[in-house]
């Protein structure tokens, strides 16, 4: 069980390495701060609380696995190589991806409590 353990320490170091070296993951962290926050305030429902926990987790899987390219790219070849910017540039488009899936998820789930809540107010 003890080797169990030490993996998921391993994996708490990654995030440890994410937050220390990536400034788009303490934009991300922030984001997820906001949108929990935004999201306990407006009390959604379960099944928005799932919608948006998907996108939250499909942001943070795409910038770790961006940054983990990156450091394997960096090691490899630490200089300039047009195959080693093309495989990190790639990394990054799968970040952006899920940003804007993110983006167009929490939109669509924040709308109609945002519309309810703007129309209470009046």
């Amino acid at each position: 069980m003890g080797r169990r353990w030490r993996c998921f320490g391993h994996a708490f170091d990654g995030l440890i390495f994410l937050q220390r070296n990536e400034p788009n993951a303490r934009v991300h962290l922030f984001a997820t701060v906001a949108v929990i926050a935004l999201a306990a305030t407006l009390r959604v429902s379960l099944e928005d609380w799932r919608w948006l926990i998907l996108a939250i987790t499909l942001v943070w899987a795409a910038e770790g696995l961006n940054t983990a390219v990156e450091q394997l790219c960096n090691r490899v070849s630490p200089g300039f190589d047009p195959r080693i910017k093309a495989a990190k540039d790639v990394a990054a488009a799968a970040v952006l991806v899920s940003a804007a899936a993110a983006a167009a998820i929490g939109a669509l789930t924040f709308f109609p409590y945002l519309a309810r809540a703007l129309a209470a107010a009046r």
